[in-house]
């Protein structure tokens, strides 16, 4: 039986790498709540729970996935467990979508001396990006990056049990045929062979009355 197509290179890769800096930039967060002796948020501990358990279940399916339609049907269950647990993640944290992580001021003028010509006075802006609300909105995108990887998987892994499931009954219906044939084959040689024996019998039985 080949293995999943595409399931340890195409996708459970980029889902591995996609929760690694998930969970790294979770538990900045929860180790901070931590140091100060504070409860950690909801929508940063759900998340942060599911993507240590998805990494783990990814790593090992990626490494030790059997090639069985039992298997596979069991991974395409787990995968789609996995996406309902991310879709309820993201939705804890569904309020850093429509938030702002970045403001623009305007900065000191810059003056410039041109000489002869004159003078210029510039405007300068300075960005100014919240990091902690950068590093949320990006788990977000990542949590629904990863409700759309772990839905794909789950269905390749259904589709890939199912197919596996096919090509063993067609297996097993062949072995059944064959061994039947053989069986019939090998009945009709011994009766062919008995019967000859008889008829040799018999005609050795009518040569020696006849003498």
């Amino acid at each position: 039986m080949s293995n999943l197509p595409g399931r340890g290179t195409c996708l459970t890769s980029p889902s591995c790498v996609s929760q690694i800096p998930t969970m790294g930039m979770l538990a900045y967060f929860v180790d901070g709540y931590v140091k100060a002796n504070a409860l950690t948020p909801t929508y940063i501990l759900i998340l942060f729970i599911v993507s240590v358990l998805a990494l783990a279940w990814s790593i090992a399916t990626l490494f030790s996935y059997h090639r069985s339609s039992t298997n596979a049907q069991f991974v395409s269950f787990v995968d789609l467990a996995f996406v309902g647990a991310f879709i309820a993640a993201v939705f804890y944290l569904r309020w850093i979508g429509s938030v702002n992580c970045t403001s623009v001021d305007r900065g000191n003028p810059y003056f410039v001396d041109l000489g002869a010509v004159g003078s210029a006075n510039f405007n300068t802006f300075r960005i100014n990006v919240n990091k902690t609300c950068a590093m949320l909105k990006a788990c977000f995108a990542f949590g629904i990056m990863n409700c759309i990887f772990f839905f794909i998987t789950s269905l390749l892994a259904w589709i890939h049990g199912a197919h596996t499931a096919r090509s063993e009954k067609v297996y097993t219906t062949r072995k059944t045929t064959t061994h039947h044939h053989h069986h019939r084959g090998a009945s009709g040689h011994r009766r062919s062979h008995s019967g000859s024996h008889s008829r040799s019998r018999r005609s050795r039985s009518h040569s020696r009355s006849y003498v």
